[in-house]
């Protein structure tokens, strides 16, 4: 294609953004910057007046394709081989200074250590103040360093004096804001970046347009307007702010709407947002909300009532009644005080900001975001050894706290075992703010171009060489692939495989593409349970580690460095008594934990924000998963299994036979990082063997948050998660809190459809549909569904299995639909039939981004989402409804078209072999 073709292309699509209300879609690609560049160099071309705006003002910087032309045109003005009236070399020179990394960098070396010395001097002011460089960047300014160049010896004296950092603007001692409250109960990121508009998270303003309704987005400019002066706080009120998944494109459009721009010379990128909540900040959300340098604030707002005798007052339902402490009604004006650490209405002081205002967040929040921070203090330090001298104490030093004669809880065993730069021999302990190794990383698809843009931004272009193993799945976009896929995903899987990541679809074509759920991936290559995870995706809870669901951008810092930052969390243990009865599911135990958890803590949510150990000793990993899985709706930080030996050893030989099928497929790349999971995975099982390393146990003396004991005696009946979508309390409406067993529906609520899929199943799932289907048959001949089954398997390897085992013929037999990967739906399902579909495995209706079930109807899912709008959205006479449970009483709600009832559910799973639980009796700890 001609190069003014391209421009011309670019001015048709500008004209048809325009359409839309829409500015012109930032430039990443070299041949239209090039062709930009040569209309600016002709000063009679027609175009140049805009070609001149586009290169200032509408390149994306860092490694992208686009921003290594630049750099380039940008050295060729200040070295005056090109002459552009508009920009001078000072301008040149500033423009560099905001391109973050990459070429941009390479640039300023050549600069900096070039013959010029007038040149030179002006190359090291802007140098001074980059920290996004890497081992070829510090590589080239040790070597000049060392053969005597003062002006390197002056920039690495400016790195070790972190200038980059002191010289910033202090964060403002008073921020005022204007409250606006953008829901009452819970606000999950669905609401903030709907899964439905996965498609457009990497075009930012596009996709901005989808948070919330148009019409608060007018509220919103509209109080920008009449309160210049001010930020706006979004707020959950009585909830939670940021529930569900951990979407960066959530707090990006946050940022877009209320935060200030990072760039004045990039559009659409935006920081410092301020969000509020009742309940606090998701911790997911909270983590995202330090990428970009905003505040998150537990408001706190709202109380328990006690009576006079200081007893809990309950309302007719027994629930705690709440009283408002202050208001934080939308319109009301506060002040935030960044130095008293309060907030204040007016003069009276309404709480304490203590934990929005950590030394380490206010470096974020002064820095614009985490990833300066932690790309500053890496430089500072690849400075002070280079000069030879002590790193001088610029930074808040590590908060490192340690208990004399105090155990460790496994969380805190990991993170002392992963530590980097902490004190030689100190144990630390809950609230000790740690660098770690990250052992496993994981990249979603509908996150992951996000993901490739962080990475461009911040310079990286290959996996750090710490990382054990990382994988970029196609699990979010399997169900359709329509045009949006199309465009996107194969450009995602060419970035990542190029980085080091191993990848779901191969961009050369050889194996066959595996859109298998990505935690189920990520559980099977993680082959240590010592390790740290971290994944682009809140549901990243593994059975082995500790593993954190994290935004796009944690993600990207995890694979460029190989290192997470984060303090470590606080535990509550979670042990078992009493049996399981034969015709329960585990998945019953999964709720009946969350319900007796707050039963027991009078509602209070003791795990949100925490780590759940739970001594589940003799699950294997894949069912293990089923009860981690859930920790993200029970909102707690990440969950720990603690195991026996023969449980762990076995579950790491089903890995290690899992992550050979990958081998086999040949998606191992050249630095064979599949295999070395094999060789970690032999290793760790040998240690566990000789008693080398024992299987990870907290202390019996580790001290817990809470510790809750769940009683199994108790559950009688299969358990729902109910979104309970018509409470006169909105506060109370798709909080995952509402566990209800099935005879509270009687035998009268209608079902319109039933989902067997998402990252809460497994084999043994799959294999109960097809023997209630087999148990169906023999007690009524037939079965018939009086409403539709959506079946969809996690991993192409559980369907091998039940073809190997007999189990799919029955499924296919009662199926109206199966996938095929030949012949992939190019265009999602809108209507249903009252059948069984047999889908491509992935995350299908869970996600929410291309299947859906019709507008209000009611839905009985195995999946984790029951949010409105995700899996099932509202029509103007019935809210969608998504009800949560156990694959056997999806599959008969299915069959009946209604919740059945506890006869009719015994009788269904008579003789099947459901996911059983033997807890250990005996504590599993050293």
């Amino acid at each position: 294609m001609a190069f003014d073709n391209i421009y011309q292309d670019y001015i048709k699509e500008i004209e048809e953004r325009k359409a839309l209300g829409l500015h012109p879609k930032p430039i990443d690609g070299a041949e239209l910057l090039s062709e930009i560049i040569a209309q600016i160099k002709d000063v009679a071309n027609p175009y140049r007046t805009d070609s001149v705006k586009f290169f200032i003002y509408n390149t994306l910087p860092g490694t992208t394709s686009a921003a290594v032309v630049k750099a380039e045109f940008l050295k060729e003005i200040i070295l005056g081989r090109s002459l552009v009236e508009e920009i001078t070399p000072a301008f040149a020179f500033e423009l560099l200074s905001y391109m973050k990394g990459g070429k941009s960098i390479e640039v300023l070396l050549d600069l900096a250590l070039g013959h010029d010395f007038s040149v030179a001097k002006q190359a090291a002011s802007v140098l001074k103040t980059q920290v996004f460089l890497y081992e070829a960047d510090t590589n080239r300014l040790k070597a000049a360093y060392e053969s005597g160049n003062v002006i390197a010896k002056e920039i690495l004296e400016s790195y070790a004096q972190a200038e980059f950092f002191t010289q910033l603007p202090e964060v403002p001692e008073e921020i005022k804001v204007v409250t606006y409250i953008a829901a009452e109960g819970d606000i999950s990121t669905d609401l903030l970046s709907p899964g439905n508009q996965a498609h457009s998270r990497a075009d930012r303003e596009l996709h901005g347009l989808c948070m919330m309704t148009p019409q608060q987005q007018k509220e919103i400019k509209d109080f920008q307007m009449q309160f210049p002066d001010a930020s706006i706080m979004l707020i959950a009120e009585k909830g939670t702010m940021g529930v569900g998944s951990s979407r960066m494109s959530g707090v990006n459009n946050v940022a877009l709407w209320t935060g200030k721009q990072a760039n004045p010379y990039i559009p659409f990128v935006n920081i410092a947002p301020i969000v509020g909540g009742t309940n606090g900040i998701s911790p997911i959300f909270l983590t995202t909300v330090d990428v970009t340098g905003g505040i998150g604030v537990d408001l706190k707002n709202w109380e328990k009532k006690h009576d006079a005798d200081g007893n809990l007052v309950r309302n007719e339902k027994g629930e705690p009644v709440l009283e408002e402490v202050y208001s934080v009604a939308t319109g009301t004006v506060l002040t935030i005080n960044t130095k008293k650490k309060k907030l204040y209405n007016g003069d009276k002081e309404l709480i304490d900001l203590s934990k929005s205002f950590t030394p380490q967040k206010l470096e974020f929040i002064k820095a614009g975001g985490s990833y300066a921070v932690v790309f500053g203090k890496k430089i500072q330090t690849f400075a002070a050894q280079t000069l030879g001298i002590d790193i001088p104490p610029v930074f808040a030093p590590s908060k490192e706290i340690s208990v004399e004669g105090q155990g460790l809880t496994a969380v805190e065993k990991i993170f002392n075992t992963n530590a980097v730069g902490v004190t030689p021999g100190k144990l630390l302990y809950a609230g000790s703010d740690v660098r770690v190794k990250v052992n496993i990383v994981g990249s979603q698809d509908t996150t992951g171009l996000m993901t490739a843009q962080e990475l461009e931004s911040m310079a990286a272009t290959v996996i750090s060489p710490g990382v054990d193993g990382a994988y970029q799945s196609g699990c979010h976009t399997a169900s359709v692939w329509d045009k949006k896929a199309q465009a996107n995903i194969p450009k995602l899987m060419k970035f990542m495989n190029d980085f080091g990541v191993i990848t779901a679809r191969d961009p050369k074509g050889v194996y066959h593409s595996m859109t298998d759920v990505i935690h189920k991936v990520l559980n099977d290559i993680v082959v240590d349970e010592w390790a740290i995870i971290i994944g682009g995706d809140s549901h990243t809870r593994m059975s082995k580690g500790v593993a954190f669901g994290a935004d796009s951008g944690t993600v990207a810092l995890a694979l460029a460095t190989g290192e997470a930052s984060m303090p470590i969390p606080e535990s509550v243990k979670v042990t078992f008594k009493g049996e399981m009865k034969d015709y329960m599911d585990f998945r019953d135990v999964v709720h009946a934990t969350q319900l007796q958890m707050l039963q027991q803590f009078d509602g209070e949510n003791v795990f949100q924000g925490r780590i759940i150990e739970v001594h589940i000793g003799t699950l294997l990993a894949d069912q293990a998963f089923t009860f981690t899985d859930w920790t993200a709706e029970m909102k707690a930080k990440a969950s720990i299994c603690i195991s026996h030996n023969d449980t762990l050893i076995e579950s790491l030989e089903i890995a290690k036979s899992r992550i050979q099928i990958m081998i086999d497929k040949g998606m191992d790349n050249h630095n064979q990082v599949l295999q070395g999971l094999i060789d970690k995975a032999n290793k760790r099982i040998t240690e566990i063997k000789l008693g080398v390393k024992p299987v990870l146990t907290p202390d019996e003396n580790a001290k817990y948050f809470a510790e809750v004991v769940i009683d199994l005696d108790l559950i009688a009946e299969p358990m729902i998660a109910d979104p309970d979508v018509n409470n006169d309390d909105v506060s109370k409406r798709y909080t995952h809190d509402t566990i209800r067993a099935i005879s509270y529906y009687g035998n009268d609520k209608k079902v319109d459809l039933g989902f067997v899929g998402s990252c809460m199943v497994h084999k043994g799932d799959l294999k109960i549909v097809s023997q209630m289907l087999r148990n169906i048959e023999e007690q009524q001949g037939e079965v018939k569904f009086k409403a539709p089954l959506v079946v969809a398997a996690p991993t192409y390897n559980i369907i091998d299995e039940l073809k190997a085992e007999g189990d799919w013929n029955m499924l296919q037999k009662y199926s109206g639909f199966e996938f095929s990967d030949l012949l992939p739906k190019n265009t999602a399902r809108t209507e249903y039939e009252n059948m069984m579909y047999l889908e491509r495995p992935g995350c299908n209706l869970c996600m929410g981004n291309q299947e859906k079930a019709a507008k209000g109807d009611t839905v009985m899912a195995t999946s984790t989402r029951l949010f409105q709008g995700r899996v099932v959205e509202d029509t103007e006479r019935k809210k969608g409804e998504s009800l949560l449970a156990s694959t056997p009483v999806v599959v008969l709600s299915a069959i009946l078209g209604r919740i059945p009832t506890i006869d009719e559910y015994k009788a269904a799973v008579d003789g099947i072999n459901l996911t059983k639980f033997s807890p250990a009796h005996n504590q599993v700890t050293v």
